[in-house]
């Protein structure tokens, strides 16, 4: 793990501003400190800012890529072929990250809930319904759309809607006490 390390990136990176979500390339030749190496990307701080990078393009950082052969999965199946392991589903969810907060989602309590639906298709449609540590997170859509991506990738998963909710709005009660310990908030 190179958390922690100054690194100067060896092409122009495609990141996003942390918590806004603005779109920004940083240039080759940056100087960046990873700060979180978690789920698939990077958080890096650069010129006072944090920015998230997708895993796909560690090497700029002289690191090896971390896209897994499931976050490249574009399709999902139309029908499935059998039954969806709702364990399954859990545990991939716990591999993604709020970028600013080393400790991912479901210990964080913002899955709501998680639940599949069979379809009259044949197919199983997960729906999840989850919140944000703060209601104008501009990195919303990124966690939302890692959540989709992350759970097409099991197995007899054919389609899945996210919804985001405010209510009830999220506390450091809801985290785990894995995470308060981790977070050093005990």
């Amino acid at each position: 793990m190179s958390v922690g390390q100054m690194i100067t990136t060896t092409r122009d990176i495609d990141a996003i501003l942390i918590p806004l979500g603005t779109p920004v390339t940083i240039p080759m030749g940056a100087q960046v400190r990873i700060t979180q190496e978690l789920g698939g990307s990077l958080t890096v701080s650069v010129n006072s800012n944090l920015a998230r990078i997708e895993g796909k393009d560690a090497d700029a950082l002289g690191l090896a890529t971390t896209q897994t052969e499931e976050q490249q999965v574009t399709e999902p199946p139309a029908t499935a072929h059998g039954p969806v392991n709702e364990e399954e589903l859990w545990n991939v969810l716990k591999t993604c990250y709020d970028p600013e907060i080393p400790v991912n989602i479901v210990d964080l309590g913002l899955v709501y809930d998680c639940h599949v639906v069979d379809t009259d298709e044949g197919g199983n449609h997960v729906e999840i319904i989850m919140t944000l540590t703060a209601p104008g997170c501009g990195m919303g859509p990124f966690i939302v759309d890692d959540v989709r991506a992350k759970v097409l990738s099991v197995a007899n998963v054919t389609d899945v809607y996210v919804e985001l909710v405010f209510d009830p709005i999220w506390d450091r009660s809801m985290m785990s006490d894995e995470a308060r310990l981790q977070l050093g908030m005990f």
